[in-house]
């Protein structure tokens, strides 16, 4: 009842899984993964303890192949069940079971497994295949584009309503203490999938930092606009006077906490172009 894809990124590390389907939340049935240890989708009566269980058998160091192997071993009903595995190393391995409805199939690569049942046909897991392998960018952009291609290609023969993206990275959550580092669901929607890169959109921009190539020098002109842009926001008192001083930058500051742009303010002496972009949005001219 749904098409999915799991895969690594050997430059970063990064481990994920995109997935849609005509079934309310998919995101919380199909999608585990953990940094350092792979990533796992269950699906086709989905066996949900296969997420779990397979982490941490990926964790002992057991590759994608050797933990599929052991969840079937030990579920009597496999031949009704869908996965797709991916470890750390880039190996990736995927299950269709005989009792899976059609079309139903998978395809493994270079670093990720794609697999769907109930689908359009064949050619739903071939596009998510090729668009993946030719894709660039970072491991999210790259398993949206792969279930967008999937999606376009007929995806779920049922229908839409939701979809999903998680990525695991070390250290990569909110605040630096977490391994979930993207975790994007579209509950129920009529098109899910182009929802679901409109919400990776604003991801990036509230919480990803910016690019060293983004950050903009502060000079006399651009002090003198942030000063009345926040001037007007209500967040700065002082004058005028075109000086980014401590009392601009506290203005920002506050400015940005309020508005959830604390990811992108980085810098004492710099902003970053969208922040600037989003100052000038938002003032009345």
């Amino acid at each position: 009842m749904t098409f999915s894809i799991v895969g690594y990124d050997p430059t970063t590390g990064d481990l994920g899984v995109a997935v849609a389907s005509k079934f309310l939340a998919v995101g919380s049935v199909v999608s585990w993964a953990q940094a350092e240890a792979g990533a796992i989708a269950t699906q086709s009566y989905a066996n949900m303890s296969f997420g779990p269980e397979g982490l941490a058998l990926l964790a002992q160091g057991n590759s994608a192949q050797a933990t599929l192997d052991q969840l079937l071993a030990a579920d009597a009903g496999r031949e009704q069940r869908q996965v797709g595995v991916v470890d750390a190393q880039g190996n990736a391995a995927t299950w269709t079971g005989s009792a899976c409805h059609g079309w139903a199939g998978g395809r493994t690569g270079a670093g990720y497994a794609a697999q769907g049942n109930i689908l359009t046909g064949a050619d739903v897991v071939e596009a998510m295949s090729t668009a993946f392998e030719q894709s660039h960018g970072e491991l999210a952009e790259r398993l949206l584009a792969a279930l967008l291609a999937g999606d376009q290609a007929g995806g779920d023969q049922r229908g839409r309503q939701s979809a999903a993206l998680y990525v695991a990275r070390k250290g990569g959550a909110y605040g630096g203490v977490l391994d979930r580092y993207i975790d994007l669901r579209v509950d129920d929607h009529q098109n899910p999938v182009p929802e679901l890169g409109r919400l990776l959109g604003l991801h990036r921009f509230y919480l990803t930092p910016p690019k060293p190539d983004d950050l903009l020098p502060i000079d006399t002109a651009l002090a003198l606009e942030i000063q009345t842009m926040l001037q007007q926001f209500g967040y700065y008192q002082g004058a005028l006077s075109g000086t980014y001083d401590a009392a601009t930058h506290a203005a920002l500051q506050a400015y940005g906490g309020v508005e959830n742009l604390e990811e992108r303010l980085v810098s004492a002496t710099h902003i970053d172009r969208q922040v600037l972009n989003y100052l000038r949005n938002n003032f009345v001219r």
